[in-house]
């Protein structure tokens, strides 16, 4: 390829990652309180597992996201937004007593197959995030509590 060529495209390359860091980026669903509608506020959820659902869990399927540095560089910004608003909406602990009960039981079920498969946290997300990955011993915990929950959750519908 011509030199000149090869600087054509490295311009437009380096046009393309400066213009595209002046997108709109997306409010920010950020909280630093718990909503009433919080599954914390309405479950029984002991310490050793709210820390580990923090810790693992919450960056993408909760209000209380902590932001990487990263999120506003573009294009990494847009992914990262996409992946953290596509796992709220499959389950948002910051929400789930706006569920009603059935939903509620459902992502308690879904929460416990996806610990059982080892579907979660997603490798994307522990490879950026370095302590992150649950051992066997946290998913049991998860696993276990989630059983919890679906009881809970059936007997909160006997009442």
């Amino acid at each position: 390829m011509k030199r000149n060529t090869r600087l054509s495209i490295w311009a437009v390359v380096i046009v393309a990652v400066v213009g595209i860091q002046f997108i709109k980026k997306s409010p920010r669903n950020v909280q630093t309180t718990k909503l009433a509608t919080d599954i914390t506020n309405l479950y029984t959820v002991p310490a050793d597992v709210e820390s580990v659902l923090q810790k693992s869990c919450y960056d993408c399927h909760s209000n209380n996201t902590d932001y990487p540095w990263y999120i506003n560089v573009q294009p990494a910004a847009m992914f990262l937004e996409g992946h953290i608003n596509d796992g709220k909406r499959h389950l948002n602990f910051s929400d789930f007593g706006s569920y009603n009960k059935e939903r509620q039981l459902k992502k308690a079920e879904d929460l416990k197959e996806e610990m059982e498969r080892d579907g979660m946290p997603l490798t994307s997300y522990t490879i950026l995030h370095k302590g992150t990955k649950l051992n066997s011993d946290q998913r049991t915990l998860l696993t276990e509590w989630a059983n919890s929950l679906i009881s809970e959750i059936n007997l909160a519908q006997i009442n």
